[in-house]
């Protein structure tokens, strides 16, 4: 045995295992700890040689392993990008994510999130290939050659493995990188597909007023959007220019966890969504759902410079077109309060707010400006004394005091703007109309 020691010692070995290695004298062991070698007591010392060299060579037999299996994955098509991750940590038998500066974007087969939060810095978000390594996570991950979404890296990740697992999860991560930024290009594609037309339907919607339409109610129940039951309005606008793709996207993101059938469409220059119920929503229901809603618009706002509204609960067909007309009013009117944080609700307005919300269209606005077009000069004297006048509902003494001029002028600027337009100021009617159209003008 001593001999068999050194031997195996000269040869440069450092370990060597024997069947009853566990029996040897205490020479034998002296020897072993003095010349620096390890006496592994093994049954069969053949099988675990084989066993070794397997070990030896299994980084490539990994990644060679890996590939095959992802490769199957790509030969299955996959519904949307959800999909495809979800395929393709199947393969992997890890975890698969994708990232971008505000942490998990997405992520199947394991979860990423909480570790990301406290290790995001460990990411070099400028190289094309990076690994990450932990005692919790080992994490590899590549940039995402995609224009339409920058930022993106693809992550391969799982839990207690070692550097050769490490080495072909990054492998495949650039593997299946090429597949992830197709999917993305082709869901960007589908998406704005998909926005078009939920667009116009929503606008044939809308024009249809209360008239049923048969080709408008096909398309709305293949859409799945039914007219029946309890429906409440929210609309979203940008208080400046927004990307109305993104805004959707957010906006249907941030509605489906509420747990109630909503619906969202493109819209002009922001979103319209709604609320469904079958039966009527007990007030306290309702009042949760609003409140919900203002959280949306909360979250919302971190992203996007907007304003929201919210319509009154309204049943069947036209109600639907009512409480979504109510909510584009509503956040019409929003976008001008900043003491409300950008968010209104129509049941807290007033009539007169509501009144002014509707003059903002292309039909009234002009007609305005034309009535009072004979009022506009220099300093538009005349028609800043009209609307002083109206709001203070016709009285003579308070628009003196509120311009500063002597009740007589007031007198004499009412009777030339009577005159000027052809108008009898004694109308209740006429005023109405006036008062609003000076509103909607000097707004």
């Amino acid at each position: 045995m001593d001999a068999l020691l050194r031997r195996v010692h000269e040869r440069g070995y450092s370990a060597l295992a024997v069947p009853g290695a566990e029996r040897l004298d205490a020479g034998a062991r002296r020897l072993a700890a003095r010349i620096g070698l390890a006496v592994l007591a093994v049954e069969r010392p053949v099988e675990l040689a084989e066993t070794s060299w397997r070990l030896a060579v299994a980084r490539d037999a990994l990644v060679l392993d890996l590939v095959r299996r992802l490769t199957v994955a790509f030969r299955h098509p996959a519904r949307d990008l959800a999909d495809l991750l979800s395929h393709l940590a199947a393969a992997a038998g890890a975890g698969v994510a994708l990232l971008d500066a505000t942490g998990v974007v997405e992520e199947h087969g394991g979860e990423l999130a909480p570790w990301l939060g406290g290790h995001a810095d460990l990411v070099r978000w400028d190289r094309w290939t990076d690994i990450v390594a932990s005692p919790e996570m080992s994490v590899a991950t590549v940039r995402v050659d995609s224009p339409s979404r920058p930022g993106l890296r693809l992550a391969f990740f799982a839990p207690g493995i070692r550097d050769a697992q490490v080495d072909a999860l990054a492998v495949a991560a650039e593997i299946a990188m090429p597949a992830v930024a197709a999917r993305i290009l082709i869901d960007e594609v589908n998406t704005v597909t998909d926005a078009s037309v939920s667009s116009d339907l929503l606008h044939d919607f809308l024009v249809s007023g209360d008239a049923h339409h048969e080709d408008v109610d096909r398309r709305m129940t293949e859409r799945g959007w039914r007219t029946t039951g309890y429906h409440l309005g929210f609309r979203v606008i940008g208080r400046t220019r927004v990307d109305t793709l993104a805004l959707l996207r957010a906006v249907s993101g941030a509605l489906g966890p509420l747990g109630i059938e909503s619906h969202a469409a493109a819209h002009g220059q922001g979103v319209t969504a709604w609320l469904r119920w079958v039966r009527i929503p007990a007030r306290r229901d309702l009042e949760r759902h609003v409140h919900e809603l203002r959280a949306v618009h909360e979250t919302l706002r971190r992203s996007f410079n907007v304003a929201s509204g919210v319509g009154s609960l309204q049943a069947e067909r036209a109600g639907l077109a009512a409480t979504i007309g109510e909510a584009g009013d509503a956040a019409r009117i929003a976008a001008q309060r900043s003491a409300t944080n950008w968010f209104v609700r129509v049941d807290g307005l007033g009539l007169e707010q509501l009144l002014l919300a509707r003059t903002e269209n292309d039909t009234f606005l002009p007609a305005a400006e034309s009535l009072l077009a004979p009022l506009r000069g220099d300093d538009d004297v005349l028609l800043t004394t009209l609307t002083s006048y109206l709001d203070h509902e016709s009285g003579i003494a308070a628009t003196a005091d509120a311009l500063g001029v002597h009740r007589n002028t007031v007198t004499g600027r009412i009777q030339r703007i009577q005159e000027t337009l052809g108008v009898d100021m004694h109308d209740p009617s006429v005023r109405l109309a006036l008062h609003l159209a000076c509103r909607a003008v000097l707004r």
